[in-house]
């Protein structure tokens, strides 16, 4: 989790609940080379831009990955009771130790490490249920016009876009609330 979100859980009691969403789904038109070359050029100021206003470093993994098993892997985690925990481990491995979050056994080292049984584990990311489950969070962020990440929805209809900063996400809970507090009873 950010540090800006693992902030405002702390400092405002908010409740965070992650949704699946995938930059590259199946099916997807193959990456131009233009614009692998445009963001491989824009990756040292992203990552000034990480380490200076919440304090990360950054080595991301593998651009153009399928996120599609961890996806699953972390629906599977939320079943089981884990599931910040595993988003958590995965956000990690995959932006700041550089690995390559479609590979089965990188996952499976991520579920040990956060509690889950391998067997189980592997199991579940064959499950349709939670493979269904991933699809539904994709579906519904299309709906919203969700088209990157991260993507912050507080009180279920306003959306913020892109990372940013604690003080941001405060006077977005601000207006929020003064918004809610100035809607008539349902």
């Amino acid at each position: 989790m950010s540090a800006s979100l693992a902030r405002l859980q702390q400092s405002h009691g908010v409740t965070i609940v992650w949704r699946s969403y995938e930059l590259r789904p199946a099916g997807s038109p193959p990456i131009p080379p233009w614009y692998q070359e445009r963001i491989a050029a824009m990756r040292p100021q992203f990552e000034a831009m990480a380490k200076q206003q919440y304090g990360l470093e950054i080595r991301s993994g593998p651009f153009g990955i399928n996120s599609r098993p961890a996806l699953i892997g972390a629906k599977y985690a939320e079943s089981q009771g884990v599931g910040a925990a595993y988003h958590d481990a995965v956000f990690r491995a995959y932006w700041q130790q550089s690995r390559d979050i479609q590979d089965i056994d990188v996952l499976i080292d991520i579920a040990q490490a956060v509690g889950l049984e391998t067997e189980a584990f592997r199991t579940a990311l064959d499950e349709a249920a939670h493979d269904e489950s991933v699809s539904g969070d994709v579906a519904q962020a299309m709906a919203m016009g969700i088209e990157g990440v991260p993507a912050l929805l507080f009180a279920g209809r306003y959306l913020v876009n892109g990372a940013q900063p604690y003080e941001t996400l405060v006077r977005v809970m601000q207006q929020v609330e003064e918004r809610l507090k100035q809607e008539p009873p349902a």
